[in-house]
């Protein structure tokens, strides 16, 4: 979810919204995109559509490498006994074990599920939940605690520690404001904050928690209205700032695991990110409140060399049909390159598939606003 037009009766419109409406089941749709490919250790791709803000309309879509079909959402079908739609502002899509769990924002949920068949097991109430991270047999999702609506007395969020196995949440720990991604480096928890909801007064730490005690034992000031991070093989952080879409711009930085300290400035803006090996894929939709326009770029970062190697990864010109790039991931075996349009935030995305070189392979139309991946392993 963006903050840069958040208007409180959009998040009142949630709020109405939050619970799983019984809606008309929507049958699936299937579309062979691809021939089919029998890769060693990857089987599909699970697609987590975030649907409109208040709508009920989060949907869970599939690739299937063997056939080469992509189907719309299949949670219904999956599910016959359960209420038609998986809910309201889908915000997060992690596989961890045998399971595979969606975090419902706006629904105030994580749902559970079967990974290998997408039927659901349990959900687990987190209210305001954003992103997931897993750790040794532990589950981990960031709260923004409170009601989603602009409050610049909105109060501190919190992550919530639960088990997999038992699925029941066993500790939490207050961090920031608006807390948002979260990664695990050394036993410690990494908690970007946000501050969303008390613009202008943004939050501009990572919170780190010791996982031993489940305690916060430092916030690292890193710039203002944190979003993203993701860790490389050698103890670096990447944290996206989205500054605050007018005066001051975003931008990307490094902080080293292994002293808590900020040691790089990347100078460049980043909406999502991904890490492959040693290259780090951004997209970047930078919106900006004096000119009410977009910019959108891309690019390539190679975090070994610690620089930046291209200015674009879609090497054969067919980013000109994207029109707001959202969602981006990277398949860990043959390294396509999965790049999702949001469109125009109201009507089906588009996913587009990449070869490790740039070049399109195939693309799929996908429910609303296209988000989040899990590759399902055989």
């Amino acid at each position: 979810m963006k903050f840069r037009n958040a208007l409180l009766i959009i998040a009142l419109a949630c709020v109405a919204f939050s619970c799983r409406k019984v809606l008309p089941p929507q049958p699936p749709v299937i579309d062979v995109v691809d021939t089919a490919a029998n890769l060693s250790h990857i089987k599909g791709l699970y697609v987590l559509n975030e649907g409109n803000m208040g709508s009920n309309s989060c949907t869970l879509d599939y690739f299937d490498y063997a056939s080469g079909k992509y189907t719309c959402n299949i949670f219904p079908t999956r599910n016959p006994e359960v209420v038609k739609e998986l809910g309201d502002v889908g915000n997060d899509l992690q596989i961890y074990g045998s399971k595979l769990y969606a975090v419902i924002n706006c629904s105030h949920l994580v749902e559970v599920m079967d990974a290998a068949s997408a039927r659901h097991i349990a959900t687990i109430e987190i209210p305001n939940g954003r992103y997931l991270t897993f750790h040794n047999g532990k589950g981990y999702v960031s709260s923004y605690s409170g009601p989603v609506s602009i409050d610049p007395n909105a109060r501190l969020g919190y992550v919530a520690e639960f088990d997999t196995a038992s699925l029941q949440v066993t500790r939490e720990v207050a961090v920031g404001y608006q807390p948002e991604e979260l990664v695990v480096v050394n036993n410690n928890l990494y908690v970007a904050n946000s501050g969303g909801y008390r613009v202008p007064n943004y939050d501009r730490t990572v919170s780190v928690i010791d996982l031993t005690t489940f305690t916060e034992i430092q916030k690292i000031d890193v710039a203002i209205n944190l979003h993203r991070l993701r860790k490389d093989a050698y103890d670096r952080i990447y944290v996206t700032s989205r500054g605050d879409y007018q005066g001051v711009g975003a931008n990307t930085y490094v902080i080293d695991a292994a002293t808590n300290t900020v040691r790089d400035t990347l100078n460049f803006a980043a909406s999502n990110l991904c890490i492959a090996g040693d290259s780090l894929y951004f997209i970047n939709v930078g919106w900006n409140n004096n000119t009410g326009a977009n910019t959108i770029s891309y690019g390539l970062y190679d975090v070994k060399q610690q620089r930046q190697v291209a200015t674009n990864f879609i090497t054969d010109g067919t980013e000109r049909q994207i029109k707001l790039p959202y969602g981006i991931t990277v398949n860990p075996e043959n390294h396509d390159i999965f790049v999702s349009d949001a469109q125009n935030y109201l009507v089906p995305g588009t996913l587009y598939c990449f070869t490790a070189q740039g070049k399109l392979k195939w693309q799929a139309t996908t429910g609303d606003i296209p988000a989040h991946f899990a590759f399902l392993k055989k």
